[in-house]
């Protein structure tokens, strides 16, 4: 049974090794010049004012998370793409079921106001 995932390590393992590999290579052969202006904190350009510390609102969470809870039920329709034709009608009607519990969770966070920037 183990025998089934030696490739699998074989490959991890290969993976691994190329990736600490490629980090040393870069640090010995790659430029090392380090100056002030390298050195410094760099957001868009423009330099920072305010401490990284801040808050943020609720909301940004909030829509983080709606995101998230959308995109990863979106992941739960590519096995129902790829095996569409062998699910046959049972297939496309649990499926439209799940869409439409997806379109009443939806309109419910959009009439809740949860997408709207203040």
């Amino acid at each position: 049974m183990i025998e089934t995932y030696i490739p699998i390590f074989l490959m991890i393992g290969c993976a691994i090794a190329f990736g600490i590999f490629m980090g040393k290579a870069n640090e010995m052969f790659g430029p090392s010049r380090p100056s002030d202006e390298k050195q410094s904190t760099y957001e868009s350009g423009m330099e920072p004012v305010r401490t990284a510390r801040e808050r943020f609102s609720v909301k940004y969470y909030l829509v983080a998370m709606l995101f998230i809870v959308f995109d990863i039920e979106i992941v739960f329709m590519y096995p129902w793409a790829v095996t569409y034709t062998q699910l046959g009608v049972q297939g496309f009607i649990v499926m439209f079921v799940f869409i439409a519990i997806l379109l009443i969770g939806y309109i419910y966070i959009w009439r809740k106001g949860a997408l709207e920037w203040d």
